[in-house]
């Protein structure tokens, strides 16, 4: 069975660690396309110009197959990858943890920043809200008006979403199902005459 499921956080939190004088504000924010992660890191920078660092790290898509930590000039490996790793093990995808830190004067050295900057990704997601999301196939179908019984059944039957309809001599759906659904309801529709079927997207 494919894992048709994945978690996110579906609005904006924030965190904050302080030490020896270095504030270290942290902001996880749910993202879904590269586009989004840079307008945000952008508009961090922008708001927080003054700040020595913006650190970050991001996982995108519901296989986690895009992902990236950056430590903004902090020595390698402390600051990106520990934000990473609280990324990972809190299981999320489509998000931006940004940790923006205030110089204090004083050096926290390498296992000092790498806590700081685990911590506040950690104060971040703990305040999030957190929500598991299913992965779904989006269909689109097309058949005669006399087959409509037939194919609000199967609707029915399987709680698809519509996404969109149009209801002429020819009628098209836009449908969405769970991936795990998906065979199931491919056959069953498959079955029902002159009815056209086509595969738009995974979301």
């Amino acid at each position: 069975m494919f894992e048709d499921t994945y978690k996110t956080i579906t609005t904006l939190s924030e965190g904050l660690f302080k030490d020896r004088g270095s504030r270290f504000m942290s902001f996880a924010i749910p993202v879904e396309t590269e586009e989004e992660v840079k307008k945000h890191i952008a508009d961090l920078r922008k708001k927080h110009h003054d700040a020595c660092h913006h650190c970050y790290a991001y996982q995108l898509g519901y296989d986690k197959s895009a992902y990236r930590a950056n430590d903004d000039g902090e020595p390698s490996g402390t600051a990106g990858k520990p934000i990473f790793g609280q990324i990972q093990s809190k299981d999320l995808t489509n998000i931006l943890v940004v940790v923006v830190r205030y110089f204090g004067g004083t050096l926290l050295g390498v296992s000092g920043l790498i806590n700081a900057y685990k911590t506040a990704a950690k104060e971040a997601l703990e305040s999030a809200n957190i929500l598991t999301k299913t992965v779904n196939d989006v269909y689109e179908i097309t058949f005669d008006y006399l087959g409509m019984n037939d194919v609000m059944k199967i609707i029915k039957d399987y709680k698809l979403e519509i996404l969109k309809q149009e209801f002429e001599l020819t009628c098209l759906i836009e449908f969405s199902t769970r991936k795990n659904d998906s065979n199931m309801v491919y056959d069953k529709l498959s079955k029902v005459k002159e009815l056209k079927i086509k595969h738009l997207r995974i979301v």
